[in-house]
């Protein structure tokens, strides 16, 4: 009976990244800076990528996807942690229900796209004069699909077995409603719940993340076949920092979710949440974009575009009065 009435919980205390006044607003200013970051950048890319007929191509297409789930992966997270920073914040059961839902969702969607993205760019280094037969749009379309739905899936089956469980407690040790962190907080024995997650983190982490070290395995075999250096140097100098940061990605979710929650740290666990919910959404379109010309150009563009709009509405408004 005391654990039925221990379930009915209506609301749960975020603990947050630190319970230090002067850390937090330190944390407040770094995070504010981050999301800014992560909403233009992304933005941006998405924007440019839609507006720019030269980028509607795939790699594009897959980059335009990436930012679209960084938008809403970091947005899930980043404004709740923000609130938590100035004040101690509550969050109901349904709104944090629906954060881990959707945060699953984006998180499992990513970690299938990057592998997408991955194997993409080997089709285009190895076979660059089929790369527009292997990956025309109705196929990258139906990719890009498959992604979503998997990250769908994968979200629904996880939310669906954790919020089974009766919860003991109302305060989570997180900075949002993070699914270990409401795993360790069951009243009941977690055995079957977690072998169900550890399953679910194999087709949505380790199987993408081995299909990602395959590609750029082959990638790197098909590049120190060329004969240019210098033709070798810019692959390399393209890929390396795109493995950096999917590496940084899929290392630290399977960190989290492949292995027990009874031998999780609470504080170990928070700071290795931001690498893979904060981090890499800021990244992305920087590493992306950064060493691309039809992409500077294309943003050059959309800013341009931008500015010369705001002249026009503002000089229309100062006309008016």
């Amino acid at each position: 009976m005391k654990m039925k009435n221990e379930s009915l919980i209506t609301e749960f205390l975020l603990s947050g990244l630190s319970q230090d006044p002067t850390v937090r607003i330190f944390l407040f200013l770094l995070f504010l800076m981050v999301y800014t970051l992560t909403l233009i950048g992304n933005i941006s890319l998405t924007i440019a990528c839609i507006s720019d007929r030269r980028l509607h191509t795939p790699m594009y297409f897959l980059l335009g996807n990436l930012s679209l789930v960084d938008i809403c992966y970091a947005s899930v997270t980043v404004p709740n942690m923000l609130a938590q920073l100035l004040v101690r914040s509550r969050i109901s059961f349904t709104g944090c229900a629906a954060q881990m839902f959707t945060s699953l969702i984006f998180g499992g969607t990513e970690c299938v796209l990057l592998a997408l993205m991955a194997y993409d760019r080997y089709v285009a280094i190895a076979f660059p004069l089929h790369y527009t037969v292997n990956m025309r749009r109705s196929i990258c379309i139906t990719l890009a699909s498959c992604c979503w739905v998997c990250g769908g899936v994968i979200a629904f089956t996880a939310t669906f077995v954790i919020l089974r469980l009766p919860i003991c407690g109302s305060k989570i040790n997180h900075f949002y409603c993070e699914s270990t962190a409401l795993l360790k907080m069951a009243c009941v024995d977690i055995y079957v719940t977690e072998k169900i997650i550890f399953c679910l983190g194999i087709f949505v982490l380790l199987i993408p993340s081995f299909f990602t070290a395959i590609s750029y395995i082959r990638i790197i075999i098909t590049v120190m076949r060329i004969r240019s250096s210098k033709a070798r140097l810019k692959v390399f100098s393209t890929c390396t920092p795109h493995l950096i940061i999917v590496t940084m990605f899929y290392s630290t979710a399977i960190y989290m979710y492949m292995k027990p929650v009874s031998k999780n740290s609470e504080d170990w666990d928070k700071l290795i949440s931001v690498f893979y919910t904060v981090t890499p959404p800021m990244l992305n379109p920087i590493i992306y974009s950064l060493r691309n010309k039809d992409v500077k150009m294309a943003l050059q563009k959309v800013f341009l575009r931008a500015h010369f709009e705001f002249r026009f509405i503002f000089g229309q408004h100062l006309f008016k009065r």
